[in-house]
C-alpha cells in the first residue's frame, strides 16, 4: 500500500510540473509561422526574445520617449509592457508571459506586421527596399518598427483606421516626389498620414505617445496635407497649426536610450 501511495505522489508531482510548467510557457497562435517566444520576460533579462519584444510594444514609451530596441529588459520596457497590457486590458505586473505573448500573437501576420499595416501600405516606390541611403533589410526592418508603433496609435484612436500615403522612398522614388534629399523616407522609417477617421492634427498630437521623435504637421512648411512621423535620432515636432512642439517637451531624454 505505501509502495501504490508512492508511485501515485510521484505521479501526482509529475503531472502539477508538466501543468506548471505549461503555464509557464506562451504557446504559438495557429496561424502565426513568425516568432515564437519560449520562456517569460522580465526586468534584468536579455536576447533576441527580448528584442523581438521590444520591436511589438515599441508603441508604448509613454509620452515624448523612443523605447530603445536592444535586447536587454530595462526598466524603459517593463513600463513599456505595463502600458501595452494596460491598453489591452491585462494584468499590469510588466512581466511578458502567456497572456501577453497571446496578444501579441493576434496583433501580427505571419509575416510578423501588426495585422492592421502592411510591407506594400509602406513601400509603394518597388518591391525590393533598395536604392535608399540604407541597405534594403534595414529600410524594411525601420518600416517594420514604423508599423508597430502606428498599431499602438491605432488602437489608442479606437482602433478606426490609420490611412498610409507614402513611406519608403528609394532615391529616384523621393526625387520624382520631391523629397528633400535628407528625407526619413530613405531610411524606411518615415510614414506619411492623410485624413480619414481623424484630422490630420488629431494624428499629429496622438503621435506624441508612440515613440516617434520626428513629427511634422499642419503649419509646418509643405505639410498642411499630411502628418509626417519618423524615428529621427532627435526630437523634432513641429505642426504648429495643432499645438505640436518640441519645446512643449519638457525633458527630451529617450527612455532607454534610441536603439539601432
Amino acid at each position: 500500500m505505501r509502495r501504490l501511495g508512492n508511485v501515485f505522489a510521484s505521479l501526482l508531482l509529475t503531472v502539477t510540473a508538466t501543468f506548471v510548467g505549461a503555464l509557464a510557457m506562451p504557446e504559438k497562435a495557429l496561424a502565426d509561422g513568425c516568432y515564437t517566444w519560449g520562456r517569460q520576460l522580465s526586468e534584468g533579462t536579455s536576447g533576441e526574445d527580448v528584442r523581438q519584444l521590444q520591436i511589438r510594444i515599441s508603441g508604448y514609451p509613454g509620452y515624448g520617449g523612443v523605447l530603445a530596441v536592444d535586447g536587454q529588459f530595462g526598466a524603459g520596457t517593463k513600463a513599456a509592457v505595463v502600458r501595452f497590457q494596460q491598453a489591452y486590458g491585462l494584468a499590469d505586473d510588466g512581466i511578458a508571459g502567456p497572456n501577453t505573448f497571446a496578444k501579441i500573437y493576434a496583433l501580427q501576420d505571419d509575416d510578423c506586421t501588426p495585422v492592421n499595416f502592411s510591407y506594400a501600405e509602406l513601400n509603394d516606390c518597388n518591391s525590393t527596399w533598395a536604392g535608399g541611403n540604407v541597405s534594403a533589410a534595414t529600410a524594411k526592418a525601420n518600416a517594420l518598427l514604423s508599423m508597430w508603433k502606428l498599431q499602438a496609435m491605432r488602437h489608442a484612436l479606437g482602433d478606426q483606421q490609420i490611412r498610409v500615403t507614402s513611406g519608403f522612398r528609394s532615391v529616384a522614388c523621393n526625387n520624382a516626389a520631391g523629397g528633400a534629399s535628407s528625407s526619413r523616407h530613405l531610411y524606411g522609417d518615415a510614414v506619411d498620414l492623410g485624413a480619414g477617421p481623424h484630422t490630420l492634427c488629431r494624428l499629429a498630437q496622438q503621435a506624441r505617445n508612440h515613440g516617434f521623435p520626428g513629427i511634422l504637421g499642419p503649419g509646418y512648411p509643405d505639410h498642411n496635407d499630411h502628418t509626417h512621423v519618423d524615428r529621427r535620432s532627435s526630437r523634432f515636432w513641429s505642426a504648429p497649426n495643432c499645438g505640436v512642439s518640441s519645446s512643449l517637451v519638457e525633458s527630451i531624454d529617450p527612455v532607454e536610450g534610441t536603439g539601432p
